[in-house]
Parts: C-alpha cells; sequence; structure tokens
C-alpha cells in the first residue's frame, strides 16, 4: 500500500511539475489546409503572439488532405503533453463525421478541447454578366433560367450552405464541385460558373476592380473587408444553418494545467486589437473559449451539420 502511494505521489508531482516547466521546447500546430488559405493564414496570426506568450514558438506544420482527417489522426496519435496541438475547422470536425458511416474519430472524445478561434467569413459572389445586385435579383434570375446557371463549391461549407440554400429556395441549378476556392475563383472570373459561396481570399479584390460582385455574407453581421455586403437576414433572405469555424485542440488526456493555460492565453491574445485587425483582413472574426465552451460548441455544431447534411440528401458512406 506504500508503495502504491508513493508511487501515486510521485506521479502527480511530476505531472505538476512538467505543468509548471511547460513549455519548455517549440510547439507544434497543425493546420488541416496548404499555406495560403484561410485557415493557414488565420494560424499564422494567432501562433505568434500565442508563442510570445508562452515563451516558446508555435511552429505551423500543415497536414493537408482528406477534408482534415490526416491532420486530426497526426493530432490523436501526438503525445498529449502539450506540444502537439490541432487547429481543426469545421470540416474536420463537423462534415467528416457527418458524411462517414465510421467516421475515423469523435471530435470530443479523441481530442483535448482547448480553445475556439472564431468563425470564418463566407460570402455569395456571383459573375457580372449575371443581371444581379442583390440576392433578390439573384434568385429571380435564376427561376427565370431553371437549369442554365451554374455555381461553384470549393469547400465542405460551400458546398453545404449552398446546397441548404437551393434547397430552400427551390432552385434548378447545376453544381460544380472544385478542390478548394483558388481554382474555383479562376472560374467564377471567368464566368464558367456564375456565382458560388466562397471565402473572400482572392475574390474580394476583384470585387473592389468590378470584376466580381458580392451579394451576401453569412456572417452574422457585415465584414469590414466587404462592408457592402448585406447579411442573409439583411437580403430578406431565410439564415443558413451550419456555421464555418475553427478552434484549437490537443490529443485526448492533455493534462488540464496546460490546457488551461493555452485557453487563457489564447482568449487573451484573441483580443488584441492588432490581431482583431488582421483577421478582419480574412473577414474572420476571433472568439476566444473555455475548454468546455469549446466543447459544447463542437458538440452542438456537429448536431447542426448531420441534419443539415440528410435534409439536403448527403448520405454518409
Amino acid at each position: 500500500m506504500k508503495s502504491f502511494l508513493a508511487a501515486a505521489l510521485l506521479c502527480l508531482v511530476t505531472a505538476v511539475a512538467s505543468a509548471q516547466q511547460y513549455p519548455n521546447k517549440p510547439i507544434r500546430l497543425i493546420v488541416p489546409f496548404p499555406p495560403g488559405g484561410a485557415a493557414e493564414l488565420g494560424a499564422r496570426i494567432f501562433a505568434q503572439p500565442l508563442g510570445q506568450a508562452l515563451g516558446q514558438p508555435v511552429i505551423i506544420e500543415t497536414k493537408p488532405g482528406a477534408d482534415g482527417a490526416i491532420a486530426a489522426d497526426a493530432t490523436m496519435k501526438a503525445a498529449p503533453d502539450g506540444y502537439t496541438l490541432f487547429y481543426a475547422t469545421n470540416t474536420a470536425f463537423s462534415w467528416v463525421p457527418s458524411v462517414r458511416k465510421n467516421p475515423p474519430y469523435d471530435p470530443v472524445a479523441d481530442f483535448t478541447p482547448v480553445s475556439k478561434i472564431g468563425v470564418f467569413g463566407f460570402f455569395l459572389f456571383s459573375h457580372p454578366s449575371v443581371p444581379a445586385n442583390t440576392m433578390a435579383e439573384l434568385l429571380a434570375h435564376i427561376r427565370a433560367n431553371p437549369g442554365k446557371l451554374n455555381y461553384g463549391s470549393g469547400n465542405s461549407t460551400a458546398m453545404l450552405s449552398t446546397a441548404q440554400l437551393v434547397l430552400q429556395e427551390k432552385l434548378d441549378v447545376v453544381h460544380i464541385p472544385y478542390k478548394g476556392d483558388g481554382p474555383l475563383s479562376l472560374d467564377l472570373l471567368g464566368g464558367r460558373v456564375q456565382f458560388a459561396i466562397a471565402t473572400p481570399g482572392s475574390a474580394a479584390p476583384q470585387v473592389r476592380e468590378g470584376k466580381l460582385r458580392v451579394l451576401a455574407t453569412l456572417l452574422p453581421s457585415r465584414s469590414p473587408l466587404l462592408p457592402q455586403a448585406p447579411t442573409m437576414a439583411e437580403a430578406g433572405m431565410q439564415g443558413l444553418s451550419i456555421t464555418p469555424w475553427g478552434g484549437v485542440f490537443g490529443p485526448k488526456g492533455m493534462p488540464r494545467d496546460i490546457t488551461d493555460r493555452l485557453s487563457r492565453a489564447l482568449i487573451v491574445l484573441l483580443r488584441r486589437p492588432e490581431v482583431v485587425d488582421a483577421f478582419g483582413k480574412l473577414a474572420f472574426e476571433p472568439r476566444g473559449s473555455t475548454p468546455e465552451e469549446l466543447a459544447a460548441f463542437t458538440q452542438e455544431q456537429l448536431a447542426i451539420w448531420r441534419r443539415v447534411t440528410a435534409e439536403v440528401g448527403i448520405k454518409p458512406e
């Protein structure tokens, strides 16, 4: 009995000492998308100040592929010591579990929630050849030309949100999927697709030059990046259910002291004016949270995404 208590005490002392010393080496932040995308650009914004707050650099490692499942798997298999973190988005933690019969992981049970990072800005863009300056005019044009307009999607958020819009408004349009917003933007700019819900990265400059139009934002309020874009509510539209989000997680079993330290640091830095401004240029709204809030939000979003995928007729495979 004495030896058992001694061993337990030693484990406790070691854990406390480890948390007090954390971090004593660089931290790896796994991002599930390639460099230059909205997720990786956003990770750069919070990784550096997080490293400064912790006293060790936070190094971004991109692991794209399989809708974020490759990056999630790498995180899940890492040591739960706080030196491997995952910048998860809705693609990996809301979409993958919704469209697979046997998901490779449970977004909450197999990971340690740390802090929400925020909400991605998505907008509905159209080609100038479409005679529409508002959502109402776009819908009227689509209804007057059934089956003649193409729309593109470059990611799960775009595909699901547009499918929900099409279902709600009973539209007859043709869906063309793309591997990312980059190639989608090229075809939207060339008029091969007439409208698309997408991130503003490459499209926003084209709007300013008059080569594309922006008709609405999926954000709950107007974005400083494209302030002329009304919210769906302002445009007189029924709101879309899904939320494109990002949050930081660690492997399952990460020490609570380390998790809390990371969460507190992220909550503080995500309120800094320079961080808010930098995210604003990506039409991203930073929102830090406690681990419990992130866990509840992740479960809530998973339920919503599963419901919407079923409503639009997407069957798990």
